[in-house]
């Protein structure tokens, strides 16, 4: 992913969900998604949508340690 995508998608991400802490980061070895993060802590991937151009998926898993 390009950094204007990676910068739009962060806008989108703190807009939504009303959080100025998260953060999408370039995946050095894959470059067709982005990692996100909450207050320095990963969340989840960021893929490019293969068959519809310019769209994203978000992939986050939970943990049961972290339901605790």
């Amino acid at each position: 992913m390009d950094a204007t995508a990676i910068a739009k998608l962060e806008a989108h991400l703190k807009r939504t969900f009303g959080n100025p802490h998260i953060a999408v980061k370039a995946r050095p070895k894959q470059k067709d998604s982005a990692e996100v993060e909450v207050a320095g802590e990963f969340i989840g991937v960021l893929f490019q949508d293969e068959d519809e151009d310019g769209s994203y998926m978000f992939e986050m898993a939970i943990l049961a340690e972290d339901l605790d």
